[in-house]
């Protein structure tokens, strides 16, 4: 586990084996969430990248008669 200073600005560096691991790049946005007595960070990634996540999804599931 690698351990992180707050600067006196309040930032952090993110370790080079956890930017590689993550794939993380110069200039890329994270999302910042308080969760639990801890900050997580979520990469953001353009909406492209969803594109096609739901291909071969069955959706021949059983309806509401309103909502045929």
């Amino acid at each position: 586990m690698t351990v992180v200073t707050l600067s006196a600005k309040y930032q952090v560096v993110i370790p080079r084996d956890v930017r590689a691991t993550l794939g993380l790049k110069p200039g890329q946005k994270l999302r910042a969430i308080p969760f639990k007595g801890r900050v997580e960070l979520i990469p953001l990634e353009p909406i492209e990248t969803a594109r096609g996540f739901l291909r071969g999804i069955d959706t021949r599931v059983p309806r509401e008669g309103d909502r045929v």
